[in-house]
């Protein structure tokens, strides 16, 4: 019996099929600017808002980015839907009000750099507080998993289901949250938002980079993984790689990244600074480097935090991320670097006339006279 070639079905991504159908632009490539990215009207948003999926060579099979824009005194739909976000604000000011069930509602106020979680499957809606400048945020989701899962639009989108545990304290809805002690490089910080992810204080994380801090940021009590670390002036972090999904987002200063593969001759460079966005590709070394006159932080966004690290390849990483690949870790001593990377680096503070202070961890006047 012959079957008619258009009834095959093979290798289909549900959530690529999806979002094509969704009428808004959908942006490729390595890494991204969202402040210049264009968006289209989404009718699933409403109130004229626009949005625009943005889709990284890194991204993995788990999570996916939105950047919506809400025009001026406008507001989206009251939304609902079965799948964890984070939203991170690029530009512009509002405000959110989420209906958290029995008839109470809460609502905060949220500018630029503003970090928030709606609780699982709560009715919640975006207002933009400006009548003249439009408001840009982006929002990380776990959605391509659960499309590709249940394969349907109605179920994630128009449950009922309730998920009371997922609500939080009153105050997490206010900029308050609970520091949770564990170690250096392991520190969580509990809440559903935070009104400035750029002045929030970090502990310190020497293991990871000379002047280090660091930390890990549980919202909404979800399955999503956020962190936010920092760069003092004149620093670089140790290269280091893991699996696909994690999406850094530079959220002040201004550097570079370098990204390679075990055994590749040549860096693959990216320039970033407040509101671009790239994605490591899986086992893909990458290091950051902060070349500006101010301190450099970024927010980092996948799935698996480290309350439910959900895909068992996270657990050791999440246990052991300062550990060395000579010790079967995931990280780069800076003894062990190329030299060439301190070099590149010397050669870059030379431009923008910062002085290095990486003295503590390299003989730069013999790495000064090898360069001349």
């Amino acid at each position: 019996m012959a079957i008619d070639n258009a009834a095959l079905r093979y290798l289909i991504d549900s959530y690529l099929d999806w979002s094509k159908q969704q009428g808004i632009p959908v942006i490729e490539g390595i890494a991204v600017d969202l402040n210049t990215i264009e968006t289209a009207p989404w009718r699933r948003l409403g109130g004229g808002c626009r949005a625009a999926f943005v889709h990284l060579r890194g991204r993995g099979d788990f999570v996916t980015l939105q950047v919506i824009d809400i025009p001026p005194g406008a507001r989206t739909d009251l939304t609902r839907h079965l799948f964890d976000e984070v939203y991170y604000v690029l530009s512009g000011s509002g405000s959110t009000t989420i209906e958290l069930g029995n008839g109470k509602t809460t609502s905060f106020e949220w500018g630029p750099r503003s970090l928030f979680s709606p609780p699982l499957n709560t009715p919640y809606r975006l207002f933009n507080a400006s009548g003249r400048e439009n408001a840009r945020v982006v929002v990380a989701s776990n959605l391509p998993f659960l499309m590709n899962v249940y394969r349907n639009e109605a179920f994630l989108f128009d449950n009922q289901t309730p998920f009371p545990n997922r609500i939080g304290r009153e105050g997490y809805y206010s900029g308050e949250g609970d520091f949770l002690p564990l170690a250096p490089g392991k520190h969580m910080w509990e809440t559903n938002f935070v009104p400035d992810l750029g002045a929030f204080e970090l502990p310190e994380w020497e293991a990871r980079g000379a002047g280090s801090r660091n930390i890990k940021i549980i919202l909404a009590d979800s399955a999503m993984h956020a962190h936010t670390s920092e760069m003092p002036v004149g620093t670089y972090k140790k290269g280091h790689r893991h699996g696909p999904g994690a999406h850094v987002f530079a959220v002040t200063g201004s550097g570079y990244t370098l990204m390679w593969k075990e055994g590749d001759a040549e860096f693959e460079r990216h320039e970033w600074q407040n509101g671009f966005v790239f994605a490591p590709p899986d086992g893909m070394f990458h290091q950051h480097f902060n070349t500006g006159s101010g301190p450099a932080r970024y927010l980092a966004v996948s799935l698996g935090s480290h309350r439910y690290p959900v895909l068992a390849r996270k657990v050791e990483r999440k246990n052991r991320p300062e550990a060395s690949v000579n010790e079967g870790g995931i990280q780069i001593n800076y003894e062990d670097q190329d030299p060439r990377i301190h070099q590149i680096w010397l050669q870059e503070l030379g431009k923008t006339g910062v002085p290095s202070k990486m003295s503590k961890y390299f003989d730069e006047d013999r790495i000064r006279k090898e360069m001349a």
